[in-house]
């Protein structure tokens, strides 16, 4: 089997191809592409990879290009990391939101808006180029703002299968399966929403009940340090649910922007990579570093990993998943793309009943939602005013009086990346 990675570049792949080395013989893994636009930074990244995998005992080929079409062709699985713009984009995202007092975030809020707008055409390019190099082939998809990316995939590019992946479900089982001393695959969560914007509100660990004890549990954390909660533990404890940690940027909106001073994450980031690429570098290097921590996004591997094990293996294991929901939220169109537990096997992703959200909670999905389908609207037709009714509509925007400055302030940051708008 050949898996490709589009963002091969990424300081996370590393981290990836760890986890491929571990299923490779599950996989029948015969070869990795990793491909990026950065021919550098792909022999940095890439030459570390070749000695992770030859120190490893070569269990797969790994093969570095530069050309998209090559690293399609083929393919069982396209996995998608890639970052439009660069981290050089990303602080302008996290800064936009600065400059209008709002929240400066990479994958919510303005900043988000931002980055989907110049994301979701180049996604959709390689699901085209996907159905005609390889059709059979599964788009998994890792670029944020993920679920957002996923619902224009499944909205607009429907002939390509596809399927949104984030590391936040799994961290969720990881943390319940170390609490309990138990295998991570062994713990089921009752999970719902949308990407970056969910509510866990049940667990299991080998069929038992465990919700009681990881909800009390996570309630006197926070009690005892309020300051890690994304919201006050009271209203947690009234929704009878556990918010995902990307809720502080709606529950606690004035006190994010009162705390947005000194460097951006993005700046903060870069400096990681900065370290990250020269141990990389490193040819006595292979085995991955420890400043890789610091990066963010832990167990994505291992979900990648287990969720293409599933669909090649037929296992039936259920995943935690962006894709339409098909029904199975009561009262929600049938067509959203939402972050819920599936079945998958080799036909593909059944999504599992869930009972629905508290009333606080759906409504801003509700809302959030309406923002995700007007912005994917923007990103494919370029039209302003889609764009506008996105900024007016999110949670977390300017409001309708500031909303067509800030829209001009953000196309004329990002002209270079977004042609759809005629800049």
């Amino acid at each position: 089997m050949k898996i490709a990675v589009i963002g091969g570049g990424s300081t996370y792949t590393p981290e990836l191809v760890h986890g491929f080395i571990g299923a490779a013989e599950r996989l029948s893994l015969s070869e990795l592409w990793l491909m990026d636009i950065d021919a550098a930074r792909l022999e940095v990244v890439g030459g570390f990879a070749r000695r992770m995998v030859e120190a490893a005992g070569a269990p797969f080929k790994l093969v570095l290009t530069t050309d998209r079409a090559a690293a399609l062709a083929g393919a069982s699985f396209v996995e998608t990391q890639i970052r439009v713009g660069g981290m050089a984009a990303r602080r302008e995202d996290e800064h936009l939101g600065r400059r209008w007092g709002l929240v400066g975030q990479e994958t919510t809020g303005v900043g988000g808006f931002a980055k989907a707008l110049r994301t979701i055409p180049v996604i959709l390019s390689i699901a085209r180029d996907m159905h005609e190099l390889c059709p059979d082939a599964w788009l998994v998809n890792f670029t944020n703002p993920s679920g957002l990316v996923t619902e224009a995939l499944q909205r607009y590019a429907p002939e390509t299968r596809s399927v949104g992946l984030c590391n936040s479900p799994i961290g969720y089982r990881m943390h319940i399966a170390a609490h309990m001393g138990a295998d991570p695959k062994q713990v089921e969560i009752d999970y719902l929403g949308l990407n970056h914007l969910a509510w866990l509100t049940g667990a299991r660990v080998g069929g038992r009940d465990v919700w009681p004890e990881v909800f009390a549990g996570q309630l006197q954390a926070w009690r005892d340090n309020e300051d890690d909660a994304p919201c006050p533990p009271y209203l947690a404890e009234l929704l009878g649910a556990i918010p995902s940690y990307y809720l502080r940027y709606y529950y606690r909106t004035a006190s994010v922007v009162a705390h947005q001073t000194g460097p951006s994450r993005a700046e903060q980031v870069m400096e990681i990579e900065r370290t990250l690429l020269a141990e990389y570098a490193d040819p006595a290097l292979t085995s991955l570093p420890a400043k890789l921590m610091e990066r963010g996004g832990a167990h994505y591997s291992t979900a990648a990993a287990w969720l293409i094990e599933s669909l090649h293996n037929d296992l039936g294991e259920v995943h935690v998943l962006n894709t339409r929901h098909l029904g199975a939220v009561p009262g929600w169109p049938v067509d959203w793309v939402c972050e819920l537990p599936c079945r998958v096997d080799a036909a593909g992703l059944h999504p599992l009943p869930a009972a629905p959200l508290p009333t606080l909670a759906d409504a801003l999905v509700h809302a959030v939602k309406a923002y995700e389908l007007l912005a994917a609207e923007a990103a494919v037709t370029g039209s302003r005013g889609a764009a506008l009714q996105a900024l007016v509509a999110h949670p977390l925007g300017p409001g309708a009086d500031r909303a067509p400055a800030l829209l001009e302030d953000l196309l004329k940051v990002n002209a270079a990346y977004l042609p759809q708008f005629g800049n």
